[in-house]
């Protein structure tokens, strides 16, 4: 049965975008391998995480560079589901990510907007 294996996100710097995902975020490295001309494969997962995940892909040009934090033209494209949203927002806003508003409450679910050390915006959210 097909999945959703990985989704790419353009990023300036491959470090710094392992830091920031790894290290406040709280996704876990689950590959990085180096490959031809300095490029690497690096994959990053939410914990637990068993198929999909995202593709850190240093931009190699200019017209990559542009989109580096506006791959969506503004709008949230990421959505990282959670089971605890008060526990993950709490570690996420300690660790230094920053959110455009205060939790809320929706049909769907509790949710609030973060950004991502480009600028991405992403939701966290618990589902009902």
């Amino acid at each position: 049965m097909p999945y959703l294996g990985l989704v790419t996100l353009v990023v300036h710097d491959y470090d710094e975008a392992i830091a920031f995902y790894v290290g406040a975020v709280g996704f876990e490295l689950r590959e990085d391998t180096l490959l031809a001309d300095g490029k690497r494969w690096v994959v990053v997962v939410p914990p637990g995480a068993s198929e999909t995940g995202l593709l850190l892909a240093r931009a190699d040009d200019e017209a990559q560079r542009t989109r580096v934090g506006d791959q969506t033209g503004g709008r949230v494209a990421l959505f990282l589901a959670t089971d605890d949203f008060a526990r993950d927002h709490a570690r996420m806003v300690a660790n230094g990510v920053v959110f455009d508003e205060e939790p809320r409450h929706e049909p769907y679910g509790t949710v609030a907007v973060f950004r991502d050390l480009y600028g991405n915006a992403w939701d966290l959210v618990q589902p009902v």
